[in-house]
């Protein structure tokens, strides 16, 4: 052992004596770390920068806390996450209330000067493969308009900053007005489909025709009623005084020449993207049909459900994949969102004001006036309904999987039911109700859960089990209805009907007929429960300059009772039966939880008083100053 030992302190003694005599050992790189010139020589590392702008996306629209959960599709049901200072209306430039890190003003300018320090490097790297430099440009492109396109569509006109600052130089500026952002993003996709066109891009990246998609939104809000100031300042009062209208709009021009312009963006969408997912029927597919379409699109074609098309992948022109090596919060929808009688933390869920304008079957509107669809409110209804919503007696997956034998006939219930146990009359909490005997804190508020976004492959167990579905940041359908809309503003009904139809076909319903503002009301609400949980929503009622009677509606829960009819009775374990129970559905208001109000302020988002501090240039949106 003592010999051993002397070799070591020999062999120690030998190599400082050689490191003493060659000090060049103290310059070397850590083996861990690159320099910031070494990126721009290697086409992989250069790559690595761009992949890691990416990050930028976060889980798309996957969080626990969903964008859903701020207009009128849901309500988060747990408190002390400052939602409800938005929900409420009580926002300020010293307390904004929740925002996500995908479109948080600091959060985007990060990832924006990243994409200036990639451009600017891009364009002079000294790797070989000049292909790789213009692709990775392209990206990048992409990337600095999308990002932008969050901030503008929250914050409207915003400073744009396309280079990277050094040290000690000024960094104050001014925000441009929203009609030169616009005009910025159009301009950088236009880039972007430059550098990408033709190019077969790897799943998750930017291509040719996700920078058409973004060009097609940006342009559809440009030419929306929220951004048009005389129509702005007609509907609303919180600009009565405002210096700086053109940070929200235009203030002027020709609308029927930007709806021209969102027309032909969003034609050129669907026409580098072919025919889209099932849009070239002619007649309604049957409602089980029309079902397993929808579930598809919403799968990404990636589940193994019974009725899920892979085909339906193709309807996504951009979107945010996950993968079972990276542990992310976009693969626990299931977890987030579903039933808390399988052990799931039922964040975001469904309000009746959502559930109730899904259309009957027939195409007519759904009102709890009319007796009979009151007493069976979710039958003969949209199928899109059915694989969107979970609501009381539903079909989902095996219970005993997680919360044993307790619910043999696999059904949601979020109701009160007679019940017999033990020879005793009781009245019996669902097992997903807020007083369930499996969870009793985090059940849903509202009496209905989302099933859209959650696999509904029967193997799956959310509540332990990672799903891997995609977040569809663009899809051929956005871009349908875009077009759709500017051909109802430009007064083109026949083409706007015949594509409105084309989206209802394949989801099993009638064809509309309507011309006019009913035309325009049938889209709208088209729109809304074809979009529904895609961060659709919230933008649209803003857009629309709808938020008064939408966004700040009161929020309805649904109250389930169940009775037993006249010498009928069930023994045990309760399952949804008609022919035992007489059921009564109520909608209720409820204010407790959330008492939402809107305030015409709330129409854009105030800028974070850091923000003002940091820069004396900025000017704060009107309302909040």
């Amino acid at each position: 052992m003592t010999r051993r030992l002397n070799k070591l302190y020999f062999l120690l003694i030998i190599t400082l004596g050689l490191f003493s005599c060659n000090k060049d050992f103290l310059n070397t790189k850590p083996l861990g770390e690159v320099s910031s010139e070494d990126v721009w020589k290697d086409g992989a590392l250069t790559q690595a920068f761009v992949n890691n702008i990416y990050n930028g996306l976060g889980n798309g629209g996957f969080d626990e806390q969903m964008l859903a959960s701020l207009s009128d599709e849901a309500v988060f049901t747990h408190t002390g996450r400052s939602i409800n200072t938005v929900n409420e209306g009580s926002l300020s430039p010293s307390n904004t209330g929740w925002v996500s890190g995908t479109y948080s003003w600091s959060s985007m300018y990060s990832r924006i000067r990243s994409c200036n320090v990639a451009l600017e490097n891009i364009a002079t790297a000294t790797f070989d493969d000049q292909a790789l430099k213009d692709r990775l440009a392209g990206e990048v492109h992409f990337l600095r308009a999308y990002y932008y396109h969050q901030l503008v569509r929250y914050y409207g006109g915003v400073p744009l900053i396309d280079k990277s600052y050094g040290l000690n130089e000024d960094y104050t500026i001014a925000r441009n007005s929203f009609e030169e952002c616009v005009n910025f993003i159009v301009k950088e996709c236009d880039d972007a489909i430059s550098a990408l066109d033709g190019i077969n891009m790897a799943k998750g990246r930017a291509t040719a025709n996700a920078a058409r998609a973004l060009k097609s939104r940006m342009l559809l809000y440009a030419a929306s009623d929220m951004h048009d100031i005389p129509t702005l300042q007609s509907k609303t009062s919180f600009l009565s005084g405002y210096a700086s209208p053109e940070l929200l709009g235009y203030t002027s021009g020709d609308r029927n020449a930007r709806w021209q312009a969102a027309k032909v963006a969003a034609k050129a969408v669907m026409d580098a993207a072919g025919s889209g997912y099932k849009l070239d029927l002619t007649a309604p597919v049957t409602p089980d049909q029309g079902r397993n379409n929808y579930m598809s699109i919403a799968m990404g074609g990636g589940s193994k459900a019974p009725g899920v098309d892979p085909a339906a992948a193709s309807e996504i022109i951009f979107g945010r994949f996950f993968v079972a090596e990276r542990d992310e919060g976009g693969s626990y929808q299931g977890l987030y969102n579903g039933p808390n009688g399988y052990h799931n933390w039922a964040g975001n869920t469904p309000i009746g004001l959502l559930v109730d304008d899904y259309e009957m079957m027939d195409g007519t509107k759904f009102s709890w006036s009319n007796s009979g669809q009151a007493a069976a409110p979710y039958k003969s209804r949209d199928p899109r309904l059915y694989a969107s919503i979970l609501y009381d007696g539903a079909d989902w997956k095996p219970r005993d999987l997680i919360s044993g034998n307790v619910d043999p006939a696999n059904q949601i219930q979020t109701g009160q039911y007679d019940l017999k146990i033990g020879g005793n009359l009781v009245n019996f909490n669902g097992l997903d109700t807020r007083s369930s005997t499996i969870e009793d804190w985090n059940g849903s508020r509202t009496g209905y859960y989302v099933r859209k976004f959650i696999d509904p492959d029967p193997g799956i167990v959310d509540n332990n089990t990672r799903q891997y579905l995609p977040w569809p940041f663009f899809r051929y359908t956005e871009a349908v209805f875009n077009y759709i809309e500017a051909c109802i503003e430009l007064g083109e009904d026949a083409e706007a009907r015949e594509w409105l139809n084309k989206i209802r076909f394949r989801s099993g319903m009638p064809a509309v007929t309507e011309s006019g503002a009913a035309l325009r009301d049938r889209y709208r609400n088209e729109r809304r429960v074809e979009m529904s949980f895609e961060e659709q929503r919230y933008h649209d009622a803003r857009r629309w300059l709808i938020a008064p009677t939408t966004l700040g509606r009161k929020i309805t829960f649904i109250s389930v009772l169940g009775k037993f009819k006249p010498g009928k009775e069930l023994n045990g374990t309760y399952k949804h039966d008609e022919s035992i129970y007489n059921y009564t559905y109520t909608p209720i208001i409820d204010e407790n939880h959330e008492d939402r109000t809107w305030v015409d302020k709330m129409y854009f988002r105030p800028i974070n008083l850091d923000e003002i501090n940091k820069n004396d240039k900025l000017v704060q949106n009107p309302g909040y100053e």
